[in-house]
């Protein structure tokens, strides 16, 4: 196949402009305000309309080039970014080893969509988003990470409106030599493919490489003239197509993925699932230890699971990516009979087992059994995780289903205006969020108020100007073109409050809760004393028609009361738009049904450049908010679909901004300065913006999970999987034996405030070893869950392995709490997750 050389292109380029290539093709650009300053020199418009670096240097002419040689302003600019670059490459990462002599843990993270940069267009929304922002920490931490996922040839849909502001969906082609990437080679320049077996055929896959600062991500692409049409198009569209096509391109992430980081010589001591889509990784680790180490598929399980990470971020069962047997089986055929698995064995790791042979395959089912541990990405997600996983462990108390939590966070360099970089760095320091810092907190709690209000209003004035380009752009949309505002200098107002959101439009998202009293809500964006605004955007899926109605709804309230110089629905919702408002607005709002945001990242984003939030408790902000760091909406309870709920909140998010958000915004002091919401400004990013970011979210991942698992990984490959096989042998033996366990009577005395609790327990043939018996007793009141180990006393007289268990505890709540249960133990094994038995006494 014909080679596609980067190297040489632009061959006309000077000399001195040689560094633009390596610069254009270091997505470091899209977080780096220099590497702004350096494109718009280029060519303003350009950067303007694509912040696409690799796409302007390709367009650019050679005049401008020359010209731009012979710039000592440029040329100083570009030598400035340059070094930028290579300090940045070269610098220590503030993530450090356990041990001198235990190097830091390979890790593989695996998306279906990543957002680094709009440039880039292969993310759709917030699970994207939180994958790039997670790469762009991991190399600023020093963490020896790897991106995979797929090259979309549209990716996610574009968006348009017509006249009456119905949705229109559009698919731009992604050429991939205008994106800021290049072929993958190996030592002989030859471009990386590898294979994947479908039905009757093989799929070729080309691998693409990105780079992210110290960070590659390498995304996979069937459109290869090696393969049929149809095959061409698996990665066409981000999301799109049946129930098949989403099969094949998870087939294509997971399997394809593990076999493009094996081509490449990149051998993972922990595999990162970024939502289920990514489960079949672990099927393809499995085949490839197997092959290597000629084990059973069972070792190979215990063996590669104690290396992989699921994280879950849906919040109702019905999220979860799910596929006919019948289908399945026909696509996983090869990839079973490599497993030395019947059809039937492969299906039990994507399902619960109630349903027969017809239930579908569950993609969460299959990374939770293939994994070591699971994590939901907030605390309130963790709980509902746990609800949504309680059927893999019948009998278990909720609290106990294992499901830990990491908050989500943002990469705060993405997402910092140039006005708030220059104040953070000015308070700060210029390496604030490339090192660890404890004193950020106090630091800014000390910022003068004017200079966070003259930060605050210039972000303001930005958008605002912003906006008013986009306008113009925003006729070529469609989007009411007999009701356009004559003069866009009179859009919006730079000294306004100015209210934002964009999200999904989903109905559990609730984008129109403002819309309950459309004429309440006239009545408040048109106060002339006190001045409101709303920035809108945000997309429907294309098979939701009720979110593009929503959609439609908004455009209709802005004509009928003739709103276009207060209310601008800003289309087409990108990481473009999303920086800006984010960046600009006072006020995020944010309205989801409790508790359907597993986390959400918008409002964290505003948080470093001044913005508060008032959002629904739940995701991130029912573990951050505080009266003093902004407003919520709700009483923290769930009321699923209740429409009067929603009647109620509405009328709250009314009075929430008549009585407490406006009247503090413009409440002023001499200066013209709003010293309440100012304060609360303060706050909020003191004590919001380096707890909510990915550099706590990365340092978290690290300490709680990367580290273990690599760890335990090692341990059960050691001496031919020595310590895999003995925990299968014990598997083995719990599965055998545990049906004969039953537990006899219970003694249970108090005496000088001292409980004595001793319970009979019959074993059958397994060892005492092999089990724990274990007093629990539930959270209750002001008492916490309990879970204490009773201690092996004497044999039972005339029975075969029976014995007398014992523990002496503090009288501190009352026996009755107690309750005795028996459960699997190994010291090696991860319990309930990896077995899942529990006996209880009746």
């Amino acid at each position: 196949m014909a080679q596609l050389s980067y190297d040489t292109v632009r061959p006309d380029l000077p000399e001195a402009l040689a560094d633009l290539r390596e610069l254009a093709l270091d997505l470091r650009w899209s977080w780096s305000h220099v590497a702004d300053e350096l494109w718009r020199y280029i060519d303003q418009d350009l950067w303007w309309r694509t912040r696409n670096p690799w796409l302007i240097l390709q367009t650019i002419s050679v005049s401008r080039l020359r010209k731009l040689a012979s710039d000592a302003e440029f040329t100083q600019l570009l030598q400035t970014m340059r070094r930028e670059q290579l300090s940045a490459q070269e610098a220590p990462g503030w993530i450090q080893p356990v041990s001198a002599d235990q190097p830091l843990p390979k890790i593989a993270y695996f998306s279906m969509e990543f957002g680094i940069s709009e440039a880039l267009p292969v993310y759709s929304g917030g699970l994207g988003v939180l994958a790039g922002d997670h790469l762009k920490s991991s190399g600023e931490s020093g963490l020896d990470l790897t991106g995979v996922g797929l090259l979309y040839q549209q990716g996610y849909f574009r968006q348009g409106l017509d006249a009456q502001g119905e949705q229109l969906a559009f698919y731009p082609y992604n050429d991939p030599t205008q994106l800021p990437i290049k072929p993958a080679r190996d030592t002989d320049g030859e471009w990386l493919e590898v294979d994947v077996q479908f039905p009757g055929r093989k799929v070729s896959l080309r691998l693409w490489e990105a780079q992210i600062g110290r960070i590659k991500l390498y995304l996979l692409d069937s459109n290869s003239p090696l393969n049929t049409p149809a095959d061409r198009g698996i990665t066409s569209e981000l999301y799109g197509g049946g129930s098949e096509m989403r099969l094949q391109q998870e087939l294509v992430l997971g399997i394809g993925g593990y076999c493009a980081l094996d081509t490449l010589g990149i051998i993972p001591d922990v595999c990162h699932l970024n939502e289920g889509h990514a489960a079949f990784v672990i099927l393809e680790r499995v085949r490839h230890y197997m092959e290597h180490h000629g084990c059973s598929f069972d070792t190979a399980l215990t063996a590669t699971r104690a290396g992989n990470l699921f994280t879950t971020h849906t919040p109702v069962d019905a999220g979860f990516d799910r596929f006919a047997p019948v289908l399945l089986c026909q696509y996983l055929e090869s990839l079973a009979s490599w497993l030395k698995l019947d059809c039937d064995q492969l299906m039990k790791l994507g399902q619960y087992g109630h349903n027969g042979r017809d239930e579908p395959f569950n993609m969460a089912l299959l990374a939770t059994r293939g994994s070591a541990a699971v994590n939901a990405v907030s605390s309130l997600h963790q709980t509902v995780s746990q609800r949504l996983f309680q059927p893999l462990y019948p009998r278990w108390p909720q609290a106990e289903v294992p499901v830990g939590h990491i908050t989500n966070g943002v990469h705060v360099p993405t997402w910092d205006s140039s006005h708030a970089d220059q104040l953070w760095t000015r308070t700060c320091g210029k390496e604030r969020w490339r090192e660890p810092r404890d004193d950020l907190e106090q630091i800014i709690q000390q910022t003068p108020d004017a200079d966070l209000w003259e930060m605050r209003c210039r972000n303001r004035q930005q958008l605002i100007q912003w906006l008013r380009r986009r306008m113009v752009c925003q006729s070529s949309l469609g989007y009411l073109p007999d009701n356009q505002p004559q003069h866009l200098d009179q859009v919006l107002d730079p000294n306004a409050l100015t209210l934002g959101f964009a999200r999904r439009f989903a109905t559990y998202k609730r984008p129109n809760l403002l819309l309950h009293d459309r004429e309440r809500l006239a009545r408040l964006l048109t106060t002339s004393d006190r001045p409101v605004q709303l920035v809108i955007a945000g997309k429907a899926h294309p098979q939701d028609e009720k979110g593009k109605q929503m959609i439609q709804q908004w455009i209709q309230f802005i004509c009928d009361y003739q709103l276009q110089l207060r209310v601008i629905f800003v289309i087409d919702y990108d990481l473009t738009v999303a920086k800006n408002l984010i960046q600009g607005v006072d006020l995020w709002i944010n309205t989801p049904r409790r508790p359907w945001e597993a986390s959400g990242t918008s409002g964290m984003k505003v948080l470093v450049n001044g913005g508060l939030n008032l959002s629904e408790l739940d995701g991130w902000w029912a573990e951050a908010y505080r009266p003093d760091l902004g407003w919520k909406l709700g009483d923290g309870q769930e009321h699923d679909c209740d429409p009067q709920h929603d009647i109620d909140e509405a009328i709250e998010l009314y009075e929430l901004l008549e009585q407490q958000v406006i009247p503090e915004f413009y409440e002023r002091d001499e200066h013209g300065i709003p010293s309440a919401w100012v304060n609360k400004m303060r706050k909020s990013m003191a004590r919001l913006t380096p707890t909510y970011s990915t550099n706590r979210m990365v340092q978290a991942y690290y300490q709680n999970y990367y580290v273990k698992l690599a760890q335990d990984y090692a341990q059960r490959h050691l001496d031919d999987a020595r310590l895999a096989r003995d925990i299968n042998r014990w598997q083995q033996r719990i599965e055998t034996h545990w049906p004969a366990i039953h537990l006899g009577n219970l003694e249970a005395t108090e005496q000088e405030s001292r409980q004595q609790f001793a319970v009979q327990v019959y074993l059958d043939d397994l060892d005492a070893s092999e089990i724990q018996v274990q007093l629990y007793a539930e959270a209750s009141g002001e008492h916490q869950m309990a879970c204490l180990v009773m201690q092996k006393s004497e044999a039972l007289a005339g029975a075969i392995n029976g014995y007398r268990y014992l523990l002496t505890i503090a009288a501190e709540r009352s026996m009755s709490d107690y309750t005795v249960r028996v459960v699997p133990y190994h010291p090696e094994a991860k319990i309930p997750l990896e077995n899942n038995h529990i006996l209880w006494q009746k």
